[in-house]
């Protein structure tokens, strides 16, 4: 699929520091943002796969950080890394931002490596998923229009074992 781009957004700068080092091992490109605001401007500058937020932030929670993406970017990936969870929290986290996955501090290596890396193929397959869904829709409204320009083109009658039946005036103009 080409490159995978992440967003780091957490006020702690070697948080920050110690995400780039790791994800970065796993040939993703990482940005970094030390917050929200920051993290918007890199957003429309960059096309980002997955953003990993802090939730306790100056001037913005992560919650309502990862909303906004949600709101301005849906087809961005959202992830959510705080030292202060609280079920309460994570749960509000993942049914009103969206969230993918809610990771507490210190995490481990390992672990997260491996949920960002399904959280970057969840989106990739939701990318998928809306290009095949338009496909099919755009060839829908193409048969639609054949149906209305040549009403009857999209009827075919079949046999038993499921091979196309034509009637003889149907043969006749097909040996014509």
């Amino acid at each position: 699929m080409g490159t995978r781009t992440l967003l780091v957004v957490d006020d702690e700068e070697n948080v920050r520091n110690a995400l780039r080092r790791s994800l970065r091992k796993d040939n993703y490109v990482v940005h970094t943002a030390a917050g929200p605001e920051e993290g918007l401007e890199l957003l429309k500058q960059h096309r980002i796969d997955l953003v990993i937020s802090d939730h306790l932030m100056p001037k913005m929670t992560g919650l309502d950080f990862l909303k906004l993406v949600h709101d301005r970017h849906p087809d961005v990936g959202r992830m959510m890394l705080t030292g202060h969870a609280d079920m309460d929290t994570a749960i509000k986290a993942i049914n009103e931002g969206e969230i993918y996955r809610f990771l507490q501090k210190p995490w481990d290596d390992v672990e997260l490596k491996v949920i960002v890396h399904l959280a970057v193929e969840h989106v990739e397959l939701e990318r998928e998923n809306r290009k095949l869904l338009a496909a099919v829709r755009r060839q829908a409204a193409f048969i639609h229009d054949l149906e209305d320009k040549f009403p009857g083109i999209s009827t075919v009658v079949r046999d038993a074992e499921g091979a196309i039946l034509l009637s003889e005036e149907e043969l006749r103009e097909l040996e014509a």
